[in-house]
């Protein structure tokens, strides 16, 4: 039993990485990833959303599909998220000042953040039980995680190495 929650977790961290594998997440990964700060307090966030995400989510499709409205899956999900993401940054804003100022508008962008969404919805299309979603959105919010901590340190590489000037920036970003 441990085994099949152990493989759910280091598979969604590893071989079903968001970013890596599956590039959802696209956004905050470029845009945060410039400072290991930052990098590292937007991937808590997110792991922290996506769990609570799923811990939320799974149920209210179950209820869905007991009346019938599974086609409203999508919409109730972004609400729930949306929801989630207001409460996270007022408590990061009341209780983390520097984290929330160092985030800026990359915190509300959490709710867009396709990487949420998708490991609530792949969830429920992979099948998984309650305690197996909610191991698979812990895994995928720490895949996020791992790689915005790894990318921040390959941002600061490149830019110690004074790429040429035309590739400064973004232009060296896309291609790291």
């Amino acid at each position: 039993m441990m085994a099949q929650y152990a493989s759910i977790l280091f598979s969604m961290i590893l071989v079903n990485n968001f970013v890596l594998v599956r590039f959802l997440g696209i956004c905050p990964f470029l845009g945060v990833s410039k400072k290991f700060d930052s990098a590292a307090g937007m991937g808590a966030a997110v792991t922290l959303v996506m769990v609570i995400a799923v811990a939320v989510t799974w149920p209210i499709q179950q209820l869905l599909v007991a009346w019938g409205l599974e086609y409203l899956q999508t919409i109730a999900f972004i609400l729930v998220i949306a929801t989630l993401v207001q409460l996270l940054e007022m408590v990061i804003k009341r209780f983390i000042p520097p984290l929330y100022e160092s985030l800026g508008v990359f915190l509300p962008l959490i709710t867009t953040n396709c990487a949420v969404l998708g490991a609530a919805i792949m969830t429920i299309d992979e099948g998984y039980t309650y305690p197996q979603a909610l191991v698979a959105g812990l895994g995928a919010g720490l895949g996020f995680l791992l790689a915005m901590v790894i990318f921040s340190g390959v941002r600061k590489r490149v830019e110690d190495a004074e790429p040429p000037e035309c590739f400064r920036g973004m232009p060296i970003t896309l291609i790291s």
